[in-house]
């Protein structure tokens, strides 16, 4: 399927590589190692390299899902919108019609989740959710190679199972699987090799059962000491918060196209009750999020208080932004300005996608200290476009922590991380904690992710 030897890029060293038909295969690294490189090179887009032997499948038998594939999608989709012309929400290509017509009762489609999903809109559908249709659009379009970048991110227990079986039967009908993790824990049991890409290198491990391999990516993702003494300073603290909560939700219910999201759901979020949201993909758990943060337009037909201000009373969105820190998909997904690092932490002071104003030094040496805290100083003037998107993912939780918020919104902050970013995160939530000025609300799948500092804990169910 594979053979690469001797290659040389600036990026990229593969000294040995080969991937044989009957395989599955793990490559493991972490944030800004080069993953993003060796997706190029087996989707023929890298160029400038050198290399004594390489074997790869036509390119049209080779499928890359990533994030950065996802957004391209989403993108196009944006492109497409003929909302203005027909004077109707044009929500996006449906799901089906990505899909092969005589496909549409496979069995597959029920075993990820998406039979009640053909008929939503592409840009309706969750993260996880427009994942596994492209994994499945590209199963289905006969391919040789599949590459999965963190295909198990943002999906609840039974969703990661359900793909993971789903591409443990394409690898048994012939589909060579390539899957490139950033946390180990994500492994499937059923790979068989795995490799390790550090600084741009592709190291050989081995099989995934042996001793050896397991001592080898213990030594190559060990974790880092963090310094929790030198922290940036709060411009407030929370004692001059006046109100008894920072949000208030009475019986909310939500639906869209005549489909429930949720019903006569309530929420109180005193200060500092740091909060944790759980459900399966599809509760409403963004949704949820999206009503404090004022991002869903139904917080007006809602019974909504956040800051002591009831949506619909004459304040603004600022108002409200002022005081949230915020890390989501959408925001992610959304922030398409062409801006460097830097600005893009600063934005985080004026709850902007980009940066219109002057920042002061006082703001600027913020960031710049929360971009040491993240380890990414030496990327400051880097356009956040070429980052990696967990190098993106590090960025936007620094926008979101830079004005030390008394509410940090956090929807599935840690995807696309490596798991030493991941301790790295939950530190920061630990040492917030501490220092008792910002309430956090979490949304999170990963039950190691559910700190002790949670102590109120809301489910939501389908």
């Amino acid at each position: 399927m594979l053979s690469i030897d001797n290659l040389k890029h600036k990026n990229l060293i593969i000294k040995h590589w080969q991937i044989f038909l009957t395989e599955s295969w793990v490559v493991v690294g972490k944030n800004g190692s080069g993953k993003q490189y060796l997706d190029q090179l087996l989707t023929d887009k890298l160029a400038n390299y050198t290399a004594d032997e390489l074997l790869r499948p036509n390119q049209k038998k080779v499928s890359l899902i990533s994030f950065e594939a996802q957004q391209a999608v989403y993108e196009h989709e944006l492109k497409i919108d003929e909302s203005d012309i027909t004077n109707e929400v044009d929500y996006g290509t449906k799901a089906k019609d990505f899909l092969p017509a005589d496909k549409l009762n496979h069995p597959l489609i029920a075993q990820l989740g998406l039979t009640e999903k053909l008929e939503t809109g592409y840009r309706q559908l969750s993260t996880g959710e427009s994942r596994k249709l492209l994994i499945l659009k590209a199963i289905f379009s006969g391919i040789d190679l599949l590459i999965c970048d963190n295909p198990f991110d943002s999906l609840d227990t039974e969703s990661c199972q359900a793909l993971s079986e789903t591409l443990k039967q394409a690898s048994q009908q012939g589909i060579c699987v390539l899957l490139l993790l950033s946390n180990r824990q994500d492994i499937p049991l059923w790979c068989q090799q795995v490799a390790f890409i550090e600084r741009g290198e592709l190291l050989n491990l081995g099989q995934l059962n042996s001793s050896k391999t397991g001592q080898a990516l213990d030594q190559l993702l060990s974790i880092e000491t963090l310094d929790n003494n030198d922290w940036p300073d709060r411009p407030f603290q929370i004692s001059d918060y006046q109100h008894t909560y920072l949000a208030q939700l009475e019986n909310c219910s939500v639906s869209y196209n005549q489909r429930q999201i949720f019903s006569e759901v309530s929420l109180n979020i005193k200060p500092l009750e740091h909060t944790l949201i759980t459900g399966k993909n599809g509760s409403g758990k963004s949704t949820l999020m999206h009503l404090i943060t004022g991002d869903c337009p139904q917080c007006f037909s809602n019974p909504v208080t956040v800051f002591g201000y009831r949506r619909g009373s004459g304040e603004t969105i600022w108002d409200i932004k002022k005081n949230i820190g915020l890390v989501s998909s959408e925001l992610h997904r959304s922030y398409r300005v062409n801006c460097n690092v830097l600005t893009v932490v600063l934005s985080g002071f004026y709850d902007s996608i980009g940066l219109y104003k002057q920042p002061d030094a006082t703001q600027l040496n913020i960031a710049k200290h929360w971009l040491d805290k993240i380890g990414m100083r030496k990327a400051a003037n880097s356009l956040f476009s070429q980052l990696s998107y967990g190098e993106q993912r590090l960025v936007l939780i620094a926008r979101a922590l830079v004005k030390a918020p008394l509410l940090l919104m956090l929807d599935e902050p840690t995807q696309g991380l490596d798991e030493v970013n991941r301790h790295k995160i939950l530190n920061f939530l630990q040492h917030i904690e501490s220092q008792r000025h910002s309430t956090i609300v979490l949304v999170s799948h990963r039950e190691d992710e559910h700190l002790p500092l949670f102590k109120q804990k809301i489910k939501l169910s389908e």
